[in-house]
């Protein structure tokens, strides 16, 4: 029987990298390519399969219809042949990820799930960095990072995780006490608990409760969404919070005030420097992320 023809390699590596990158200067840069030279590559790719993968607009290459199904078809296998090839060779023992992370989410939404990812791929382990700043370091001390936030910096390949509603979370007792309504006479006397660098959750919460003039007994800062919440079921106040975290928290101590939906400014945000995807500890990482709907 005749052996089948593979597909050029090389042609085939232009092509996921200009895919995963976004950008095909970006893809010629990493492989130390011209763009002319590169988009050679994915011509005789094409003429190779027969199909018209990218649409050329001057220094722009936007994936066809027929270019999406060839990568979502070509990249599980090439997956496989990577980690087939990793698997016999005595020159790989680690592949290392440093993730900056926040507490809550790596409690709440990481680690339940991070036993799926060690499954899948054995090889690849994760340092563990919870220190403030995550987004600043990026590309420095951290490969990637999961962090809170109104919107990336411009210049990260950034992946929102979720939308959030902000509630306001206390104790039972606390909410009994108040007959649950959320009036300016209430809140005048109540003590709210706010995390410090989400702030806007307070104005968005006021601002839909019509509660803007009113001036709380007392305004207590934390920097752990975790405390906070012991916090409120403690009874020391109102933690201003997103409703994923209570429900996940599966208190029965705590409840939310009754109340208008309020759009969160905040979301989770998966961030990498656009290069980083090229790693393989990053990519392995970033793919089953967002496979996973964390």
């Amino acid at each position: 029987m005749p052996s089948r023809r593979l597909p050029p390699l090389r042609a085939l590596e232009a092509f996921m990298r200009t895919v995963r990158l976004g950008s095909a200067r970006a893809a010629a840069e990493e492989i130390g390519l011209s763009p002319s030279a590169l988009s050679r590559r994915i011509t005789n790719l094409e003429e190779f399969v027969g199909k018209k993968l990218f649409t050329r607009a001057r220094q722009s290459m936007q994936l066809t219809d027929e270019g999406q199904a060839f990568y979502e078809a070509v990249n599980p296998h090439l997956e496989s042949l990577t980690r087939a090839v990793e698997s016999q060779s005595d020159n790989i023992s680690v592949l290392r990820l440093r993730l900056g992370v926040l507490p809550m989410f790596g409690s709440q939404r990481l680690f339940p799930r991070l036993g799926e990812l060690r499954k899948r791929h054995p090889l690849l382990h994760i340092d563990i960095d919870t220190a403030p700043h995550l987004e600043d370091r990026v590309g420095d001390t951290l490969d990637a990072a999961i962090i809170l936030s109104r919107g990336p910096a411009s210049g990260l390949h950034a992946v929102r995780l979720d939308h959030n509603l902000v509630h306001a979370i206390c104790s039972n007792e606390l909410a009994a006490a108040m007959g649950d309504n959320v009036t300016q006479s209430n809140m005048e006397k109540q003590t709210f608990l706010i995390h410090n660098e989400l702030p806007e959750s307070f104005v968005a919460w006021r601002k839909a409760n019509d509660l803007e003039e009113v001036e709380p007994a007392a305004i207590d800062h934390y920097d752990s969404g975790a405390l906070m919440l012991e916090a409120a079921a403690q009874g020391l106040g109102i933690a201003i919070m997103h409703d994923d975290h209570l429900r996940r928290a599966a208190d029965s101590r705590l409840t939310n005030l009754n109340g208008p939906d309020v759009q969160s400014p905040y979301s989770y945000w998966f961030v990498c420097k656009p290069t980083a995807l090229e790693t393989r500890p990053v990519r392995l990482f970033h793919d089953w992320l967002v496979r996973a709907g964390l």
